[in-house]
Formats: C-alpha cells, sequence, structure tokens
C-alpha cells in the first residue's frame, strides 16, 4: 500500500481541509478533510485531541483524525473487498478513496465496477465507475479515480 503521507496529500487534494465544522454536501456535520461527525464520531483519543471541536480543531488535529481514518478505511476494505490483498497499490488507493468518500456499504453496491476490478478487466471497472451518481456528484474526483483504476496510476 501507498505510504501514509501520499494519501494524506491525495485525500487533501479531493477533500480539501476545513477547520471549522461545516455541513457537506450531502448534509453531514463534518470538519477537517472530510471527517463525518455523525457517522463515524470522535473516540476519546480523538475528543483530547481535538478539544472543544465546536469551535474549530488545529490542522495538527484534523490531520490526526485523517491518519485515524486512513486505517479505519483500510481496515474496512481489506474485510470487505475479498481480492483486495491481490490489487497494486494504485488500484487499493482508488477504492481506498471511494470507500473515504462514501463509506464501504455504498462501495460494495458498486458491483460490477467491482467484479471487473476483480477479474482485472479495468477498462470495464472504469466504464462502471463513470456510470454512476459518484461520478455526476463528483465529475473532477470520479475521473482521477476511474482513470487510476484503468492504468494504474494516478495523475493529480
Amino acid at each position: 500500500m501507498l505510504d501514509d503521507n501520499e494519501i494524506v496529500q491525495r485525500l487533501v487534494l479531493h477533500e480539501g481541509c476545513r477547520l471549522e465544522p461545516y455541513h457537506c454536501s450531502a448534509g453531514f456535520l463534518t470538519i477537517g478533510v472530510g471527517r463525518n461527525l455523525e457517522t463515524n464520531q470522535l473516540t476519546a483519543e480523538e475528543q483530547k485531541v481535538c478539544g472543544d471541536w465546536r469551535h474549530g480543531i488545529t490542522k495538527n488535529a484534523a490531520f490526526f483524525l485523517l491518519r485515524n481514518d486512513i486505517q479505519r478505511v483500510k481496515k474496512e476494505c481489506a474485510q470487505n473487498i475479498p481480492f483486495w490483498k491481490q490489487l497494486d497499490d494504485e488500484r487499493k488507493y482508488a477504492l481506498l478513496d471511494m470507500v473515504f468518500q462514501m463509506g464501504i456499504k455504498r462501495l460494495m453496491k458498486f458491483k460490477k465496477m467491482l467484479s471487473f476490478l476483480g477479474v482485472g478487466n479495468y477498462r470495464q471497472a472504469k466504464e462502471e465507475c463513470l456510470a454512476s451518481l459518484y461520478a455526476t456528484q463528483t465529475p473532477a474526483r470520479a475521473e482521477r479515480i476511474a482513470k487510476c483504476i484503468e492504468t494504474g496510476r494516478f495523475v493529480k
């Protein structure tokens, strides 16, 4: 898997970093680098680091949350995607990015895309990725991720 610093940079590119709480496009209370506080509440340790997050957090706290989220998402991918270990680093990243944005349950609804990806048909997996609501809602991000799925290369 890619080094966490590279994953951090890519997720910041896609999510941005907001130190004040805000409502994301789906209406969820969010902070930092896309941390959905409603579906992914702060742990006791994270609460200590963030303090009174309602008035904002530091950049260090935002990146602390992000690193924890990356570890959680990696684990969810490994547990739910049968061919996870067989994927190269860039295609693992593509799925990690999608799970980070939409959650593992929604990713698992991409049955055709995952099926094509699992057998190495990367062109069709890309097409399935782009033929989704995800691609309509976040077109630039989805295009970048779909190209990564197809080519095994991430291009900013």
